[in-house]
């Protein structure tokens, strides 16, 4: 066989050339788009999550949560979004009552074909769409909850909560007894549902052999219930002079307000989820509260120590621009704020691959993530066997006017 040209051979070498250059352009686009992989209400422009939060009915105090978080994402949309995507959350009013967040939770997951759940407010609401959820593989991601069983990775694998479960927030409050008052006589008032029950046996679990000499009685109420004043009246006939109060705050400042009338000067401490001074001790009256103590993780507004720390300057100025209207010392928009901040950043973890599987991925490892709106040595940490990223808290006492706070930071893990 006779060889080519040279001539021949030049032009044959560039249309191999070029044939191998555009088969590399080809491949390499290919190679792109297969580098992105999509779950339902993501594209390359938006990322699409649902809630439901407490808009109306007894809990409307706490949507604020919902409201900061809309707001969050709004200033982040304005940034550019997160890998350019845009965050669009649907918030849904549930009125605090499982049948509407079931009915709600459906609408997000089957007709709006959210990604995830984020963010949903409440025990009961949250139990009532966990199986739900994880049926559907649909992740329920920083759950406005404590209860144990929202971060039970090995039996709900799509369900995640945030701040400590309430086991651990009562452990946290007995480690606190035992070195601060060994020879407490404790009275304990608890709502009669998993938040309340949790808290009460972590805080029983905490104390060890010596709850039941400590205990001197514990009186449960229901979420129906007008007032609390009879439990009370029976608590303070015990002679306690602890108060483990494990309520919301509706009824929080109603045990504040009753204390103070018949005079029962028991060292009162508060759920964290009582622990607003506008939700809860402004009703109860500030004079009526000084002395209270709760437990924290996130700075609070009131405080004059954060005055000019970078973390509250940057969410005072949020507040300005983007919840103009809305009371900035109110700590549930800091619980709100810091939800969605934990969120922002698991999703740029996810990089392109914005599936339910990988979603799930990211928000199980999580590696000393610390948010500049939290107190100092809290951070968040989780694996595929701990679905509670903190477990750590600080008291707080109210000295009429702010929190301050009491000795460091007490980790319930160790």
């Amino acid at each position: 066989m006779t060889p080519d040209p040279p001539k021949a051979q030049g032009k044959k070498m560039r249309i191999l050339l070029a044939a191998g250059l555009t088969l590399a352009i080809v491949g390499g686009a290919a190679g792109s788009a297969q580098s992105k992989d999509y779950g339902p209400g993501v594209s390359d422009t938006e990322v699409r999550i649902g809630q439901t939060m407490p808009y109306s009915g007894a809990a409307s105090s706490f949507a604020a949560i919902g409201r900061a978080m809309s707001a969050y994402f709004q200033k982040i949309n304005a940034e550019g979004g997160v890998n350019g995507r845009k965050i669009n959350l649907i918030s849904l009013d549930d009125a605090y009552s499982p049948p509407k967040a079931v009915e709600q939770t459906r609408r997000l997951v089957e007709s709006d074909e959210v990604l995830a759940i984020v963010g949903t407010f409440g025990s009961p609401t949250n139990f009532a769409i966990q199986k739900y959820l994880n049926a559907k593989k649909v992740p329920g991601l920083f759950l406005g909850t404590g209860a144990n069983r929202i971060a039970e990775p090995q039996t709900y694998p799509w369900s995640m909560g945030w701040q400590p479960n309430n086991h651990a927030k009562g452990v946290i409050y007995a480690k606190y007894i035992l070195a601060e008052r060994p020879n407490a006589k404790i009275a304990v008032l608890f709502q009669n549902d998993d938040f309340g029950r949790d808290y009460a046996k972590g805080f029983r679990d905490g104390l060890g052999d010596k709850a039941n000499s400590m205990i001197l009685k514990e009186v449960s109420y229901e979420l129906t219930d007008p007032t609390i004043d009879s439990q009370i009246l029976v608590l303070k006939s015990t002679g306690a002079d602890v108060l483990i109060d494990i309520s919301t705050p509706k009824f929080t400042a109603q045990a504040i307000k009753r204390m103070a009338e018949v005079k029962w000067g028991a060292l009162h401490l508060l759920s964290d989820a009582a622990g607003s001074i506008a939700s809860t001790l402004v009703p109860a009256g500030l004079e009526n509260a000084k002395g209270v103590i709760t437990v924290a993780f996130r700075k609070d507004p009131n405080d004059p120590i954060w005055a000019n720390d970078p973390g509250m300057k940057e969410y005072m100025a949020f507040m300005k621009q983007y919840m103009p209207d809305a009371n900035p010392t109110e700590t549930y928009y800091v619980f709100g704020y810091a939800t969605a901040q934990t969120f922002e950043h698991v999703l740029k973890n996810c990089g392109d691959d914005i599936t339910r599987d990988n979603l799930m991925k990211q928000a199980a490892s999580i590696k000393d993530l610390e948010l500049s709106i939290m107190l100092p040595g809290i951070k968040f940490n989780t694996s595929a066997s701990r679905y509670t990223p903190m477990s750590q808290e600080h008291l707080m006492q109210f000295d009429g006017t702010k929190w301050v706070p009491v000795g460091d930071v007490i980790d319930a893990e160790k």
